[in-house]
């Protein structure tokens, strides 16, 4: 049986917590423009994911939404999602930047960042981190992972190690920051890069949301 998703220890031991990041599918043609290769993927997703998604439009800026009402949805304009109640799951898509999921077991809260380079320049994910600490998070109860992305000396730039930087100066515990060091670029072969592959690639669906 071929895997098409993989999931993170430290988010597995949260109760209520569905995740996951799901890897190169095979038999699917991603030599294409990206709004062509998403809708070859979509179908597959669909088998993976169970329910629908608020999605980010992903546009490598800061901007956060907070997602409110009952159909999910595509936001254009944004790059991150906070859900600040149980019963609402969140999308974005990637192929190099980090996925970066923020979770609140107490209140039930979570985040997920798309963060690439420009995003973490930008400080995406400690205005996420801020934002779900003045709706009522303690930076204490916080968990941070980051997915699977490109990294030295396959890319110029550390982002994951910025990213672990800015996450400990708002106030995120050291041994409550996940990431899992591996880097998309070396292992074409179970994930997409969109730089190894010159663009045209596919992306995987990074995913998390509470039960309600």
């Amino acid at each position: 049986m071929i895997t098409t998703i993989e999931t993170f220890p430290a988010l597995a031991e949260i109760p209520g917590l569905e995740h996951g990041f799901t890897l190169r599918i095979p038999g699917v043609d991603v030599a294409a423009d990206r709004e062509t290769v998403v809708a070859r993927l979509d179908p597959h997703w669909g088998e993976i994911v169970s329910g629908q998604l608020w999605s980010a439009e992903q546009i490598h800026g800061s901007q956060i939404a907070e997602i409110s009402g009952a159909t999910p949805a595509l936001i254009p304009g944004v790059d991150g999602l906070i859900a600040q109640s149980p019963g609402s799951h969140l999308g974005i898509l990637v192929a190099d930047c980090a996925a970066v999921y923020v979770l609140d077991p107490v209140r039930k809260a979570c985040g997920l960042f798309h963060s690439g380079k420009k995003g973490t320049e930008l400080g995406i994910v400690p205005q996420g981190i801020n934002m779900l600490i003045s709706a009522g998070s303690r930076p204490a109860d916080l968990i941070v992972q980051v997915a699977p992305c490109i990294r030295p000396p396959l890319y110029e730039i550390n982002f994951p190690k910025k990213i672990r930087e800015d996450a400990l100066a708002v106030g995120i515990p050291e041994n409550q920051f996940f990431d899992c060091g591996t880097c998309t670029g070396q292992q074409v072969d179970r994930y997409y890069s969109y730089r190894i592959e010159k663009g045209k690639t596919g992306r995987m669906l990074a995913f998390v949301g509470f039960e309600a």
